[in-house]
């Protein structure tokens, strides 16, 4: 990921409500970023579905296996 896309993707989480940034006075000058609590809310969401890919693990990389070997051909 490159630096751009990285603070593209935090500026669209924080317009969206998701994180809040605070700058810190630093020197230099540094910036914290935390979830809100709207951005807290997605815990139990995403917690499922990262126990949903952990479970189908297996069949999701045959599937890219078989994906890949028919792009190669």
């Amino acid at each position: 990921m490159t630096q751009r896309v990285l603070t593209q993707t935090l500026r669209r989480l924080e317009r969206n409500g998701m994180i809040r940034r605070t700058v810190l006075p630093t020197s230099p000058v540094g910036v914290e970023y935390s979830l809100t609590p709207l951005g807290q809310s997605l815990r139990e969401p995403f917690g499922h579905l990262y126990d949903w890919t952990v479970e189908h693990s297996e069949e999701i990389q045959s599937s890219q296996r078989a994906y890949d070997t028919r792009a190669d051909a």
